[in-house]
């Protein structure tokens, strides 16, 4: 069996705007639709794994859906690991924070570095270095908490005006 260059680009645009197991069920009926030899034309021909296709034919014979695992995949937040963690780097970081001296902000400033905020952790908490996530990823969990590395300072007075007063002009 031949495929137009129509019929293959049609295929491809529609299996790639489906996800799933509607895109399984679609690419099961096509290749279905070729006959004996289907799957291995629609490797060739349309570039789908066969594994999918096998997975799709499965789902389309018996109706029973297979689960998709999306949320599952990846790499999980070191939190999902450890769950005290943030608990611990607020409890580290709120004696050594303050807040914006001009009250322009909700930002709290802390003069703690990340790396700091990691031994800390290891010394005081009782965390392991193993265990810890690196000091970028403790870093940016302090950006989500609200606080920001910037030393903290008195805020400073205002200037006193250039204007004259009566014992300068003496």
């Amino acid at each position: 069996m031949e495929l137009s260059p129509e019929q293959k680009t049609a295929y491809i645009e529609t299996a790639k705007r489906l996800t799933g197991y509607e895109r399984r069920l679609f690419m099961a009926r096509i290749v279905k639709s070729f006959g004996p030899g289907g799957p291995s034309l629609a490797e060739r021909e349309l570039g789908w794994g066969r594994k999918t296709i096998r997975k799709g034919m499965r789902e389309l014979e018996t109706g029973i859906r297979c689960m998709d695992a999306y949320r599952a995949r990846g790499r999980k937040r070191a939190e999902v690991h450890l769950p005290g963690l943030l608990d611990d780097i607020r409890a580290i970081v709120d004696g050594q924070s303050q807040t914006d001296p001009t009250f322009q902000s909700q930002r709290l400033y802390t003069r703690l570095s990340a790396a700091e905020v990691r031994r800390q952790l290891i010394t005081q908490k009782g965390y392991s270095d193993e265990e810890l996530p690196s000091a970028e990823t403790i870093r940016v969990r302090l950006n989500e908490l609200g606080y920001g590395l910037r030393t903290v300072r008195k805020s400073q007075p205002k200037k006193n005006s250039p204007k004259q007063t009566p014992s300068s002009t003496s």
